[in-house]
């Protein structure tokens, strides 16, 4: 019997039928306006009907390629069947979930698999989210070391809540929220400053992304593990904030394992764990730093999250990494990730406005530079001086509106893209992408056509903003 012969009323295929058509109209009218504003002005308003693996189709039956994986949350594509399979078993099987006063196996079950990619950590906490993650590891460190402050590097994103905001690097985010907790960003790979900063004897950790994913930029190569030893010979943590790189994302399961010897304290993950259907955080830790911070049974609920290690999240993450080793994930992510990279590299000598491009597996960033020849200089000034990052703006847009590819760019003021697809991505993808890719560099360079008529256009648009 469906849920309308019951009489409960509600009917989710019949709600959709009646009322999808207004989504852009509901969001301008009940959530964030400015969003709708934004999609409209760059032309992203599309009407995307369903998905699956890698693509897209739209309200014309056309497919997109998708080479932003929702921020990196759809690690897997969307609706991968083991993932949706295991969703469906766990609601068939009516749990006894979240009485908060018993011990479900799925939460100990997926915090083993979670372990054994990092065997040097032994426990874990479940939130609901990357920034709930890194909340708990702040909070962790704090306490167990008693010191209350941590460093982290400019141009980091960490999250936005409260404490994770006090350790994002931009401060495009952090305006008109103060008072943060205590803090000092110190530039990324800056030794010397990190070695500056712990000598005052406050510091409780150091959180850092291996990778950023604002604009790309990897740690130096030994920088981790020399920070990891000053962190200890100082008696503070180190903290690797995986919420976007974990899971694969850059040839290896975590990134901080590209580099020999470095074990952090703490280790933040999410996004991907999902599967796409659940929010799941994870902090990872050692043994003494949760035994500091749940020290008795008074202190039992110390931190904790009312949905955290839920049965649907705890369900979708055991199944994202069975997933993961069956399909070998991580492989091709490394491998087809090498591909991508290499072809588009090979593009930097053929494109002047294109400077380089950077990452590991699959989080590539394509970065553009001021060109050498006087027409294509006098634009790229033109644009420079309306707003930075207009031209990567200029990419981004005809790859869908033309290309049918939906990539970002990687952060404001930045003349960057970021690519980071789903993890399941083959040479087909690569193909398709880099193809497209070419077309907008070689229209870019031509000098004039619709690009560029854009180009004028967000510069009217920029400058009606100041």
């Amino acid at each position: 019997m469906t849920a309308a012969e019951q009489g409960s009323g509600f009917d989710l295929d019949k709600l959709l039928a009646e009322r999808g058509s207004e989504r852009y109209d509901l969001h301008a009218r009940h959530l964030n306006h400015q969003l709708p504003r934004m999609l409209h002005t760059i032309g992203f308003d599309k009407v995307y009907e369903r998905a699956e693996g890698a693509y897209f189709w739209d309200d014309e039956g056309q497919d997109y390629l998708d080479m932003l994986a929702g921020f990196g949350v759809m690690g897997l594509g969307r609706h991968h069947p083991v993932v949706r399979k295991a969703l469906h078993d766990v609601l068939d099987a009516q749990l006894a979930d979240l009485t908060r006063f018993d011990c479900q196996p799925l939460p100990g079950l997926l915090a083993e698999k979670l372990l054994g990619h990092a065997p040097h950590l032994d426990r874990v906490f479940f939130g609901n989210s990357g920034t709930e993650a890194v909340e708990t590891a702040l909070k962790f460190a704090r306490y167990a070391t008693g010191k209350p402050r941590v460093l982290y590097c400019a141009h980091a994103f960490h999250g936005l809540t409260t404490g994770s905001l006090s350790v994002n690097g931009e401060d495009s985010f952090r305006k008109g929220f103060a008072p943060l907790l205590p803090d000092t960003a110190i530039s990324l790979g800056d030794l010397a400053a990190l070695e500056r900063e712990l000598k005052r004897g406050d510091v409780a950790g150091f959180v850092v992304e291996p990778i950023q994913g604002k604009g790309v930029h990897e740690t130096p190569p030994g920088f981790l593990r020399a920070a990891q030893e000053l962190l200890h010979k100082h008696k503070a943590l180190l903290i690797a904030d995986e919420v976007q790189t974990g899971l694969g994302r850059t040839g290896t399961f975590f990134a901080y394992q590209h580099e020999s010897g470095v074990e952090p304290d703490l280790v933040c993950v999410a996004k991907a764990l999902s599967g796409g259907y659940v929010p799941v955080g994870a902090t990872l830790g050692k043994d003494w730093i949760f035994k500091r911070v749940y020290s008795s049974m008074d202190r039992v609920l110390v931190h904790s999250a009312s949905f955290g290690a839920n049965a649907q999240a705890m369900a979708a993450g055991l199944a994202v990494l069975a997933v993961m080793e069956d399909e070998k994930v991580v492989e091709n992510a490394r491998h087809t990730g090498d591909l991508l990279r290499t072809r588009l590299a090979a593009l930097v000598d053929r494109y002047e406005l294109l400077y380089e491009v950077r990452g590991r597996g699959l989080m590539i960033g394509i970065e553009f530079g001021k060109p050498a020849s006087l027409g294509l200089r006098s634009r790229w000034a033109m644009l420079q001086a309306a707003r930075k990052g207009l031209f990567a703006q200029m990419v981004v847009v005809p790859l869908l509106q033309r290309h049918r590819i939906l990539t970002q760019v990687s952060g404001d003021h930045l003349e960057v893209i970021k690519l980071i697809p789903p993890l399941i991505v083959g040479e087909r993808e690569v193909d398709r992408f880099v193809e497209a890719f070419t077309a907008v560099m070689d229209d870019a360079h031509g000098g004039g056509g619709l690009m560029w008529d854009f180009g004028r256009t967000l510069v009217k648009q920029a400058m009606a903003h100041r």
